[in-house]
């Protein structure tokens, strides 16, 4: 289980190209677990991508990470990932698969999405929801870009932890 305030567990992950990417050193990176069917997870995707855009020129990094299972849920298969990258819903942000689950256990993940914000040192500091209300396009991913700014300024994020809200996660039987 990784806790706020502790080491971010390191990965290496195929994107939808087949390209492995890791938790690389960069001033922040979020990390999103995430998918293609959960409704809280579409419904926020477009706040994310847009904290992508916004906070990418100011050297903060997003990868989304899909951990389903793929076999009961197809549309979280690869080829679905890759339809969607391709569709630009994705745009910038590396899309990864977590086949095999371990990187979400190892974050202890439980709903799609649940975000992560990483240091440059590689601390865990901030997790939970990207707001208060997934159906709210107003509230603009207000928690994770307020831990992002705070973090940028030098400053602990106010709060540090929220309830991550979503689907589960599809686990493997």
């Amino acid at each position: 289980m990784t806790l706020v305030g502790e080491r971010a567990p390191r990965f290496e992950l195929p994107d939808t190209e087949g390209r492995i990417q890791e938790l690389e050193p960069a001033p922040l990176t979020v990390v999103v677990f995430t998918c293609n069917h959960c409704p809280y997870a579409l419904a926020w995707h477009e706040r994310l991508m847009a904290v992508a855009r916004e906070y990418a020129e100011l050297g903060v990094r997003m990868l989304a990470i899909n951990p389903n299972d793929a076999e009961r849920y197809p549309r979280d298969s690869e080829v679905q990932m890759k339809a969607r990258v391709q569709a630009g819903d994705f745009d910038g942000v590396p899309y990864l698969r977590d086949a095999s689950q371990e990187v979400a256990r190892s974050y202890d993940a439980r709903t799609t999405p649940d975000v992560f914000v990483i240091d440059g040192q590689g601390t865990v500091r901030y997790r939970g929801a990207p707001d208060r209300d997934y159906e709210d396009p107003a509230a603009n991913a207000q928690w994770l870009r307020s831990a992002l700014d705070a973090l940028l300024e030098g400053e602990d994020p106010d709060p540090r932890e929220t309830e991550p809200v979503g689907c589960t996660i599809k686990w493997k039987p």
